[in-house]
């Protein structure tokens, strides 16, 4: 795991190095320092020496500036280290999240992967910032500290290895069971998020409903929960300043008697105790081996915390997409022929629950294949296949003469043109947004595409027209609007094949005629498959296929269907008596 993150230091691996040095130049003074004071103590303060005081006093400050300046050093190398790799870690997680499949996405969910880039990033951040310094400023600290005490005083120093162990297993103790607690409080981040952005994105449909206070209810429960496990964790760590308090407080009584003692005991001569300014010294590196203690205590908060969040994000890099390109692609899609040669499709791969049974159909490159059936007759998973949304679990799909799963996914993608049920439109111009299709399209291409898609007219009527700044996710177009765009934006492509997923339903059935019309007279060579609830927008379909529970029930014609498949005409004749009874 840790092997993993590191490799996202990268280009930062120079101010990740400086920092630890940095800090060693700083402990080194620091710890030299306490020396200087006993000197100032014993040779000038107690003798009188003013010329000691001066000079010595001179030593200190210049000592403490050097030290303050191998700490800004290493804090901003520190910065730079942290931010950078928290920087490439989430370019490394979003990158491998374009890369999954639509299986891999399902996996993680929308608003886990989110808590992932964010939360868990943000406390992966803070661990490596706090491990580059206190990592070797601790351990230094503590193994200088340890050897100037002895130096001073051999029995002394003692005291230390009594009270170490202590502290020592009295942490590990509070902290073995907070990591568990952590891990639980992560999923929790996720499941907030995903309430919260179900509640955002359907912010018309709660206050159409009226059932604010039902998403309070949700949303004020998953709280308490997270502050319940937060709170718990928090109880357990808040335990580990008493203890810490107490081995200082104990060791600062414990030197103080026996360092007066021995100062008592050495009357004049120094050799046979210990002296004032010895003693002074000795409790500052007393202060020093347990506040390294203590720093060492608080990372190791910070890595429990911040271990669930590296588990989370290395699992996601770790993640392997379900869809790869073979080792020789095919790059290049020759025409828009499509062939079902046995498909049968299951999303969980158990050959037991299948959407897709037997499918075999094959559709001639430039024809218009209308797509027929109930809701859950699988109409848009059957057409997710062709683009390689995902794959077959039995038989395979043909496009250009070719299986699917012979080319490269771009080279494939590009030439299929999707619009899916769930438009989507992306915060930016109008222009920007078709620019999707085509990023070197040039506005006569603009214009021309959002004339077939009939969007031409409604856009003109905009004060900005083409330049008309679009809200995250389309929010101020209307939905018909918003699928006439989505329709110019595929068509921007130039593809091969056109999948209109009931991209159609928002508009009425004369823009419907039109588009329809345009598409026939402006893409003859485009294959296009229309799916739709109307039978009025696929019955001048070539082919028309006829759903129901993943199975083919019809093929053929308006007028073949009407004649021979009943699911077809029923759908047909309750259409028309509708109409009638309207007028």
């Amino acid at each position: 795991m840790l092997r993993r993150l590191l490799k996202c230091v990268r280009e930062y691996k120079l101010h990740a190095i400086l920092s630890p040095l940095f800090v060693c130049g700083e402990v080194i003074m620091e710890v030299f320092i306490p020396l200087v004071m006993a000197h100032l103590i014993d040779e000038g303060v107690y003798k009188g020496e003013m010329n000691v005081i001066i000079k010595t006093g001179v030593v200190l400050v210049a000592s403490a500036l050097i030290s303050l300046m191998f700490g800004a050093f290493c804090a901003r190398s520190a910065a730079i280290a942290s931010a950078g790799f928290a920087k490439n870690v989430r370019h490394d997680m979003f990158y491998k999240v374009q890369g999954f499949s639509f299986n891999n996405i399902d996996k993680f969910s929308t608003a886990s992967i989110v808590t992932r880039l964010t939360t868990d990033v943000a406390n992966v951040q803070n661990s490596f910032q706090m491990i580059i310094r206190g990592a070797v400023r601790s351990p230094f600290m503590l193994i200088f500290s340890v050897i100037m005490t002895a130096r001073i005083s051999l029995p002394m120093s003692l005291i230390f290895l009594g009270i170490i162990p202590v502290l020592g297993i009295g942490l590990y103790i509070l902290m073995s069971g907070v990591h568990p607690i952590f891990k639980q409080g992560f999923k929790t981040y996720d499941k907030i998020n995903c309430v919260i952005q179900e509640n955002l994105h359907g912010a018309r449909v709660v206050k159409s409903y009226v059932r604010e206070d039902y998403e309070n209810k949700k949303f004020r429960k998953i709280s308490q929960k997270m502050y319940e496990l937060f709170t718990k964790a928090d109880k357990r760590m808040a335990w580990s300043m008493p203890l810490m308090q107490l081995c200082i407080y104990a060791t600062m009584l414990l030197i103080s008697w026996f360092g007066a003692r021995l100062i008592i005991a050495s009357g004049n001569d120094a050799a046979a105790g210990m002296s004032t300014g010895e003693l002074m010294s000795l409790i500052t590196y007393a202060m020093q081996i347990l506040m390294s203690f203590m720093m060492v205590a608080m990372m190791f908060v910070m890595v429990i915390m911040s271990r669930a969040s590296m588990e989370r994000i290395v699992e996601v890099l770790n993640e392997e997409s379900d869809m790869t390109d073979p080792e020789s692609p095919v790059t290049e899609v020759p025409d828009g022929s499509v062939r079902f040669e046995n498909v049968s499709f299951s999303y969980s791969g158990d050959d037991t629950r299948l959407c897709l049974k037997n499918i075999n159909i094959d559709i001639k490159s430039g024809e218009t294949v209308g797509i027929i059936g109930g809701t859950g007759s699988a109409k848009s998973t059957l057409v997710s296949l062709i683009p390689r949304l995902y794959d077959v679990t039995e038989g395979s799909v043909i496009v250009g003469g070719h299986d699917v799963r012979e080319y490269s996914m771009d080279s494939l993608r590009n030439d299929v043109s999707v619009v899916l049920q769930k438009n989507v439109l992306f915060s930016g111009t109008i222009k920007e947004n078709l620019r999707w299709g085509d990023a070197d399209a040039t506005d006569e291409d603009i214009e021309r595409v959002c004339r077939l898609a009939c969007a031409d007219e409604f856009i003109q009527g905009f004060p900005d027209k083409y330049d008309t700044y679009i809200e995250q996710g389309g929010t101020n177009v209307s939905g018909g609007q918003k699928q006439r765009l989505c329709i110019a934006r595929a068509l921007l492509k130039h593809p091969k094949i056109l999948i209109l997923d009931d991209s159609t339903s928002a508009v009425d059935t004369k823009t419907d005629a039109m588009i329809r019309s345009a598409f026939e007279s402006e893409i003859p060579d485009t294959t296009k498959f229309i799916i739709a609830q109307r039978i009025s927008s696929v019955e001048h379909a070539d082919k028309i296929i006829v759903l129901e529970d993943g199975e083919i029930r019809g093929v053929g014609t308006h007028e073949e269907l009407l004649g021979c498949c009943d699911i077809y005409r029923e759908v047909f004749e309750s259409q028309t008596k509708g109409g009638e009874d309207n007028e």
